[in-house]
């Protein structure tokens, strides 16, 4: 366990868990591995396109802090497998709550396992209306 004088700032919770993994894309890297994506491949295959030196940088990051673990799966060239250890599947909760808030507040978004809404049929379009002749 940290000792106090171990944080970057406080030992605030909330801080240190922020530190650790409130980044624009740490938490999508974690939700991507929870839907059972495994390798370096289908994590760059997320909706949201994370660039790769990003990605890359944040596995790293993520397995140094203990939420991920990698096993090589193919020698030459050599392709990792990520998966998500106990502290990091622990995540799982705090990812339903951003589902939770973000269905409720931000309309129109959806949990990425949940099909579209199909969109309302539109309208036709009205007519323009005509002129009627008029005779003096």
């Amino acid at each position: 366990m940290n000792r106090p004088t171990d944080f970057k700032r406080s030992p605030c919770p909330v801080a240190n868990t922020l530190d650790l993994i409130g980044d624009k894309w740490t938490l999508l890297v974690v939700r991507d591995l929870l839907l059972g994506k495994r390798t370096y491949g289908e994590l760059l295959d997320s909706p949201e396109r994370i660039p790769t030196n990003l990605l890359a940088d944040r596995l790293k990051r993520l397995e140094q802090a203990g939420l991920i673990e990698s096993a090589a799966y193919q020698d030459r060239p050599v392709r990792y497998a990520y998966t998500l250890t106990p502290k990091g599947a622990a995540l799982g909760d705090v990812l339903q709550a951003f589902v939770r808030w973000g269905k409720a507040h931000i309309p129109g978004t959806r949990a990425l396992r949940e099909p579209a809404k199909p969109q309302a049929p539109a309208r036709p379009a009205a007519k323009p209306a005509t002129r009627r002749a008029t005779t003096r």
